[in-house]
């Protein structure tokens, strides 16, 4: 009767075992796949409607000889300055609202490293570049900021060397209707105050330590 018992026991408990396991409700499947088995991982894809477009390099000394908007003493001094590097600085960001990040490339001169042109590209669907703003005078300089366009510009005098600029004109452009328009304009003049001190500053010298004053001499029987 007690190894009957104990067998019937055990033939319940392992029925309902099987109606937990079949079942699809809380059975052991909800848990997921089993420790050795691969699991599957999904990477993010970053969003259409972001404000980070994907950036595609381009050979930027091939786009400026091939546009006519780069001006011809221009495009014959695009040389490289020593072995195959060129004088160009490139950026890439968001600031027409293309699909793909726009284009800024600044050319130098080997001589002195002044910046003489400065250009904006813009992808089309198919895959090719736009210009879609140029600037060529001396020390121009052009940056994205914040999703704007930022064209800096040194001021010479008659008299102003190379290094030494009366000051500076700083440019934000916006793109508005397919193009780029003026939004913000500062002037800057620089001070003349200092010229002949070669911009260095005075050396600082070492911190001295105060010389300690002497102990007063304990007072002597005696003596006043």
């Amino acid at each position: 009767m007690a190894a009957s018992g104990t067998a019937l026991a055990g033939l319940v408990a392992f029925g309902l075992f099987g109606v937990g396991c079949s079942s699809g409700g809380t059975g052991t499947r909800d848990e997921g796949p089993a420790g050795s088995q691969p699991v599957a991982q999904i990477t993010p894809q970053p969003s259409p409607s972001g404000t980070t477009p994907p950036v595609r390099r381009v050979d930027a000394v091939r786009l400026l000889k091939s546009d006519p908007k780069v001006g011809e003493r221009v495009r014959e001094g695009l040389k490289p300055c020593a072995g195959k590097a060129y004088p160009i600085d490139t950026s890439y960001g968001s600031m027409t609202g293309g699909r793909t990040a726009d284009v800024v490339v600044n050319v130098m001169s080997c001589a002195d490293s002044l910046s003489v042109g400065t250009y904006v590209y813009r992808a089309d669907d198919d895959g090719s570049y736009k210009n879609v703003f140029a600037a060529e005078v001396p020390a121009v300089y052009g940056t994205i900021d914040r999703g704007d366009l930022v064209v800096t510009t040194q001021v010479y005098g008659s008299k102003d060397p190379l290094a030494s600029p009366s000051g500076s004109e700083v440019v934000t452009y916006r793109w508005a209707s397919d193009r780029f328009t003026e939004h913000d304009r500062v002037h800057n003049d620089f001070s003349r105050a200092v010229e002949g001190t070669d911009g260095d500053l005075p050396v600082q010298s070492e911190p001295v330590e105060p010389e300690s004053e002497p102990a007063d001499e304990p007072a002597q029987p005696g003596r006043n």
